[in-house]
Protein backbone atom coordinates (compact mmCIF):
# COMPACT_ATOMS: atom_id res chain seq x y z
CA UNK A 1 0.00 0.00 0.00
CA UNK A 2 1.46 3.64 -0.88
CA UNK A 3 -0.30 7.16 0.09
CA UNK A 4 -0.86 8.84 -3.38
CA UNK A 5 -0.47 12.30 -4.40
CA UNK A 6 -4.20 13.75 -4.48
CA UNK A 7 -4.82 16.34 -7.04
CA UNK A 8 -5.63 19.85 -7.16
CA UNK A 9 -8.13 21.60 -8.90
CA UNK A 10 -7.99 22.78 -12.03
CA UNK A 11 -6.28 19.22 -13.03
CA UNK A 12 -8.00 18.04 -15.96
CA UNK A 13 -8.86 14.81 -14.25
CA UNK A 14 -10.81 16.55 -12.12
CA UNK A 15 -13.53 17.25 -15.16
CA UNK A 16 -13.23 14.15 -17.35
CA UNK A 17 -16.43 11.61 -16.65
CA UNK A 18 -14.82 8.58 -15.79
CA UNK A 19 -14.36 5.30 -17.62
CA UNK A 20 -16.11 2.26 -16.02
CA UNK A 21 -14.03 -0.44 -14.56
CA UNK A 22 -14.45 -3.32 -16.46
CA UNK A 23 -11.14 -5.85 -15.12
CA UNK A 24 -11.30 -6.91 -11.92
CA UNK A 25 -7.81 -7.89 -10.67
CA UNK A 26 -4.98 -7.87 -8.67
CA UNK A 27 -3.93 -4.04 -10.27
CA UNK A 28 -7.60 -2.96 -8.79
CA UNK A 29 -7.21 -4.39 -5.28
CA UNK A 30 -3.91 -2.55 -4.80
CA UNK A 31 -5.77 1.08 -5.57
CA UNK A 32 -8.48 0.14 -3.55
CA UNK A 33 -5.91 -0.08 -1.02
CA UNK A 34 -4.27 3.11 -1.70
CA UNK A 35 -7.12 4.68 -2.15
CA UNK A 36 -8.58 4.01 1.34
CA UNK A 37 -4.54 4.75 2.96
CA UNK A 38 -4.38 8.52 0.93
CA UNK A 39 -7.92 9.64 2.12
CA UNK A 40 -7.58 8.70 5.93
CA UNK A 41 -3.93 9.90 5.68
CA UNK A 42 -5.43 13.21 4.54
CA UNK A 43 -7.83 12.82 7.23
CA UNK A 44 -10.85 12.78 4.69
CA UNK A 45 -14.40 11.08 4.62
CA UNK A 46 -14.47 10.09 1.00
CA UNK A 47 -11.72 9.68 -1.98
CA UNK A 48 -12.47 8.82 -5.87
CA UNK A 49 -10.00 7.41 -8.43
CA UNK A 50 -9.95 11.21 -10.26
CA UNK A 51 -8.90 12.70 -6.95
CA UNK A 52 -5.21 10.79 -7.39
CA UNK A 53 -5.13 11.36 -11.21
CA UNK A 54 -6.82 7.84 -12.29
CA UNK A 55 -10.52 8.55 -14.48
CA UNK A 56 -12.15 5.22 -13.43
CA UNK A 57 -15.30 5.01 -11.46
CA UNK A 58 -13.83 4.15 -8.30
CA UNK A 59 -15.15 5.84 -4.90
CA UNK A 60 -13.86 5.02 -0.99
CA UNK A 61 -16.48 6.47 1.67
CA UNK A 62 -15.58 6.14 5.07
CA UNK A 63 -17.77 8.54 7.86
CA UNK A 64 -16.86 6.70 10.83
CA UNK A 65 -19.57 4.84 11.73
CA UNK A 66 -20.94 1.20 11.92
CA UNK A 67 -20.72 0.53 8.30
CA UNK A 68 -16.97 1.77 8.18
CA UNK A 69 -14.75 1.84 4.70
CA UNK A 70 -17.62 1.57 2.15
CA UNK A 71 -15.62 0.37 -1.80
CA UNK A 72 -18.05 1.33 -4.80
CA UNK A 73 -17.00 0.49 -8.36
CA UNK A 74 -19.32 1.82 -11.03
CA UNK A 75 -21.66 3.79 -8.58
CA UNK A 76 -24.80 4.17 -10.14
CA UNK A 77 -27.41 6.59 -7.74
CA UNK A 78 -30.42 4.74 -8.40
CA UNK A 79 -32.97 6.71 -6.15
CA UNK A 80 -32.95 9.64 -4.07
CA UNK A 81 -35.35 11.36 -1.64
CA UNK A 82 -35.62 14.25 0.91
CA UNK A 83 -33.43 17.26 0.78
CA UNK A 84 -30.75 18.39 3.16
CA UNK A 85 -28.15 21.59 3.03
CA UNK A 86 -25.26 21.39 4.76
CA UNK A 87 -21.34 22.14 4.68
CA UNK A 88 -18.83 20.35 2.42
CA UNK A 89 -15.12 20.61 1.39
CA UNK A 90 -13.02 18.68 -0.71
CA UNK A 91 -9.43 17.40 -0.63
CA UNK A 92 -8.70 18.98 -3.89
CA UNK A 93 -9.98 21.98 -3.20
CA UNK A 94 -8.19 22.60 0.15
CA UNK A 95 -8.94 26.12 1.37
CA UNK A 96 -12.63 26.59 0.23
CA UNK A 97 -15.96 25.30 1.56
CA UNK A 98 -19.56 25.28 0.92
CA UNK A 99 -23.56 25.14 1.58
CA UNK A 100 -24.36 22.25 -0.67
CA UNK A 101 -28.06 20.98 -1.35
CA UNK A 102 -27.88 16.77 -1.75
CA UNK A 103 -30.59 14.17 -1.61
CA UNK A 104 -30.81 13.42 2.12
CA UNK A 105 -31.37 9.33 1.30
CA UNK A 106 -29.90 7.34 -1.38
CA UNK A 107 -29.65 4.10 -3.30
CA UNK A 108 -26.55 3.45 -5.00
CA UNK A 109 -25.83 0.43 -7.48
CA UNK A 110 -22.24 -0.62 -8.01
CA UNK A 111 -19.73 -3.71 -7.56
CA UNK A 112 -17.66 -4.68 -4.90
CA UNK A 113 -13.81 -5.25 -5.21
CA UNK A 114 -14.42 -8.61 -6.95
CA UNK A 115 -17.00 -7.55 -9.28
CA UNK A 116 -20.17 -8.82 -7.63
CA UNK A 117 -22.86 -6.66 -7.61
CA UNK A 118 -23.80 -4.58 -4.52
CA UNK A 119 -26.35 -1.92 -2.95
CA UNK A 120 -25.43 0.98 -0.87
CA UNK A 121 -28.39 2.97 0.95
CA UNK A 122 -27.45 5.81 3.30
CA UNK A 123 -28.48 8.76 4.23
CA UNK A 124 -27.66 12.03 5.94
CA UNK A 125 -23.59 12.14 6.14
CA UNK A 126 -22.98 9.40 4.71
CA UNK A 127 -25.56 10.03 1.39
CA UNK A 128 -23.95 13.31 1.13
CA UNK A 129 -20.35 11.65 1.11
CA UNK A 130 -22.09 9.43 -1.46
CA UNK A 131 -23.11 11.78 -3.36
CA UNK A 132 -20.10 14.19 -3.58
CA UNK A 133 -17.48 11.06 -4.55
CA UNK A 134 -20.03 10.09 -7.63
CA UNK A 135 -19.89 13.39 -8.51
CA UNK A 136 -16.31 13.51 -9.24
CA UNK A 137 -16.84 10.59 -11.21
CA UNK A 138 -18.88 12.82 -13.51
CA UNK A 139 -16.37 15.79 -13.52
CA UNK A 140 -18.45 17.79 -10.76
CA UNK A 141 -17.07 19.50 -7.76
CA UNK A 142 -19.20 21.13 -5.09
CA UNK A 143 -17.95 24.22 -6.14
CA UNK A 144 -20.07 23.54 -9.23
CA UNK A 145 -23.29 22.51 -7.33
CA UNK A 146 -22.74 24.62 -3.70
CA UNK A 147 -25.28 27.19 -3.29
CA UNK A 148 -22.48 29.67 -1.43
CA UNK A 149 -18.82 29.09 -0.77
CA UNK A 150 -16.32 30.34 1.20
CA UNK A 151 -12.34 30.34 1.81
CA UNK A 152 -12.04 28.76 5.34
CA UNK A 153 -8.62 30.20 5.86
CA UNK A 154 -9.73 33.80 5.92
CA UNK A 155 -12.47 31.77 8.41
CA UNK A 156 -10.29 30.78 10.25
CA UNK A 157 -8.51 34.23 10.53
CA UNK A 158 -10.87 35.75 11.41
CA UNK A 159 -12.02 33.16 14.37
CA UNK A 160 -8.75 33.69 15.78
CA UNK A 161 -9.04 37.60 15.70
Amino acid sequence: MSIRLIVKDPDPVLREIAKEVTKFNSNLQKLLKDMAETMYDAEGVGLAAPQIGISKRIIVVDVKDERGLVEIINPVIVEQSGEQIGPEGCLSIPHLNGEVKRADHVVVHGQNSVGESIVVEGSGYFARALQHEIDHLNGILFTDVALSVYDITEFAAREEE
